[in-house]
């Protein structure tokens, strides 16, 4: 696979290098990402022309005044579903037909000044740049300049990247001081694209944009569009970003700003910004990160809530949120070489954002609580029901998801001038760092981990495998005989009340190839405690085994039993068993409980909470009360 979604410059701060080659090749991701390329790839178009979408785009190119659908940002879908499939062309050139098509109609969509946006040129053109904080324009730029880099990077052609950049030309003439607009985008998006088009293209004007969005939020730029009763923080517009305190208002905006300033830290070597964005990262693992990865307490806002505020029938938990979570611990991976980011991108990839598509790659959570009560009723929740559903009428996640599938190789591992590191554990072969590596495995269902060096420089060259926080059992075997000491270096901090050493196991040595490495990780299914200071689950456990969080679905209980009058008997012992037939192959956990409407004692049957919601309709616990 092609260089991914992250490719800083070569004077760029950063500790670490994503990979320049990647490729998964077997085992639990590669069947996610099949069903991804084989399923909800093929559906996106189809979806889009269903929704409306595609023909917004023939609106503005016929110069007609209908347009489909309730959202401005409608266009943003067709942008990052562009981006899923370029990313995937690499594996899939199938696709490629309707990558074609996609951006032919796009470019016949484009004003000759460059603006491109349905919304406005169809519905509003006497609108155009008035409306901020609703309207999504610069948004819809960064996603369309996210999918014109994929797209290049891919094949290397131009036709999209020419799209993007003539609409990229139009913002960087419209907004910035003495020019027409002082303003930012309510939501976030643009600066992580614009410094990617920076590294892309080497004009440095993409990434003085980007610094210029950054710095002008938080001066009160969005106060004709946010003097409603979300207030200002909704749009992280309630202090310079410089001046911030803590991770608040809508989530998916903060992380995807947050990002962005990430990477313009990187590319400018500010140490002011990357200590800000080290504070905020560990405010939000300590408080405000539900025990999936989660993020997201409140309904209302979409956002994050108070410190230790995670009610887990009420959660939000948005699926875009838990990518964008991704996306921004992953750079914090790359900026600093700590093991925690990736701690965190483990535990999301694994739990909150899995849990947003169904195994069947076509129905979809927009929102991820940790429980669902027996007689729940989400008729009134529109988009934000607990229930799978095969599209959305704000449709986000899906494209969403996929695009984070399609390049997912490119968080496995990364380079420095020392050697490669492994921060995500995925059977397949990998290059950075001077070398190449071939990684067998069946994690997460089982935690051996095999690294066979495939190229290697002829010199001492360094491999550091990420040893996760869950884990307090650690082996090292080599093939050449020599006894390997489990020590790890770098402290990570664990989320949700996970207790292991954590940080790296580095060994550096002249390899040859054929060399390899067999790590071996604890697997045993644990019990998990809360943070005393989250009310809502007080008294409560979890279970988890390796990087996965355990739920109980009423479907797995005895005939009769109420989820909801279950109690977890804490002294009773935890087994795993794997299920090759259940629900495309997962490991059981089961435990000994009561009834607590007569304390009679039944046995509990916990899967992986990234897969509940695969059997139909039905009440669902992460925390469980126990005695």
């Amino acid at each position: 696979m092609p260089i991914g979604p992250l490719h800083p410059t070569p004077g760029a701060a950063g500790a670490l290098r994503p990979a320049s080659a990647a490729r998964i090749t077997g085992g639990f991701w590669a069947a996610r990402r099949r069903t991804n390329a084989e399923v909800s790839l093929p559906q996106g178009p189809g979806r889009l022309e269903a929704a409306g979408n595609l023909a917004n785009l023939r609106a503005a190119a016929d110069g007609t005044d209908t347009f489909t659908g309730d959202f401005p940002f409608q266009d943003s879908d067709v942008h990052k579903w562009l981006e899923a499939a370029s990313w995937q062309l690499a594996e899939t050139p199938e696709l490629g037909d309707d990558v074609d098509k996609l951006t032919e109609l796009l470019a016949a969509a484009q004003g000759a000044d460059g603006y491109l946006q349905t919304y406005y040129q169809v519905a509003h053109p006497d609108r155009r740049w008035r409306e901020l904080g609703w309207g999504h324009e610069l948004y819809c730029a960064g996603h369309l300049i996210q999918a014109a880099v994929a797209h290049h990077r891919t094949t290397g052609r131009t036709e999209l990247l020419g799209v993007a950049e003539r609409f990229a030309s139009h913002v960087d003439a419209t907004f910035g001081p003495g020019k027409k607009i002082d303003g930012v985008c309510g939501h976030p998006g643009i600066e992580t694209a614009l410094v990617e088009l920076y590294r892309e293209t080497g004009e440095r004007r993409w990434l003085d944009l980007a610094s210029y969005f950054v710095d002008r939020r938080g001066h009160g730029l969005l106060d004709a569009d946010v003097n409603l009763h979300l207030g200002k923080a909704y749009w992280q517009d309630h202090t310079p970003v410089r001046e911030t305190t803590a991770v608040t208002g809508h989530a998916v905006r903060q992380l995807y700003l947050l990002a962005g300033v990430t990477d313009l830290a990187a590319e400018t070597g500010d140490t002011q910004l990357r200590s800000l964005l080290e504070r905020l990262w560990d405010g939000m693992v300590a408080g405000k990160t539900y025990l999936t990865g989660g993020l997201g307490a409140r309904h209302e806002g979409e956002s994050f809530g108070d410190p230790f505020e995670l009610p887990p029938d009420r959660a939000y938990a948005e699926t875009c949120a838990a990518i964008a979570s991704v996306h921004w611990s992953w750079r914090m991976a790359l900026l600093t070489g700590e093991a925690k980011y990736s701690d965190l991108v483990e535990r999301t990839l694994f739990n909150g954002f899995l849990s947003g598509v169904g195994l069947d790659g076509e129905t979809w959570l927009y929102v991820n609580p940790l429980q669902v009560r027996e007689d729940y009723d989400g008729a009134h929740a529109d988009d934000q029901s607990a229930r799978r559903t095969p599209w959305f009428r704000c449709a986000c996640c899906p494209p969403n998801v996929m695009r984070l599938l399609t390049s997912l190789p490119h968080y496995m591992t990364s380079g420095d001038g020392e050697g490669l590191q492994v921060h995500q554990y995925a059977s397949g072969t990998y290059t950075a760092g001077g070398g190449t590596l071939r990684v067998e495995t069946g994690y997460p269902w089982d935690g051996r981990v095999v690294v066979t060096v495939e190229a290697v420089p002829d010199e001492p060259w360094a491999l550091s495998l990420r040893v996760p926080s869950w884990c307090t059992d650690v082996a090292v075997e080599a093939s050449w005989g020599e006894e390997l000491s489990a020590t790890v270096a770098g402290g990570s901090v664990g989320s949700g009340g996970s207790a292991g050493s954590g940080g790296w196991w580095r060994v550096r040595r002249r390899w040859a190839v054929g060399d390899a490495v067999t790590l071996r990780l604890g697997m045993a299914p644990r019990l998990t405690r809360p943070d005393p200071r989250v009310d809502a689950v007080r008294g409560c456990v979890a279970v988890e085994l390796g990087p996965l969080v355990y739920c109980l679905e009423g479907v797995d209980q005895r005939a009769g039993v109420r989820i909801d009058d279950l109690v977890l008997s804490v002294d009773a012992p935890l087994t795993a068993t794997h299920h090759a037939d259940l629900l495309g192959g997962v490991t059981v956990v089961t435990a000994g409980g009561r009834r607590r409407s007569d304390g009679v004692c039944v046995p509990l049957t916990a899967v992986p909470y990234h897969v509940w919601a695969n059997r139909g309709a039905g009440p669902m616990r992460v925390w469980l009360p126990h005695v």
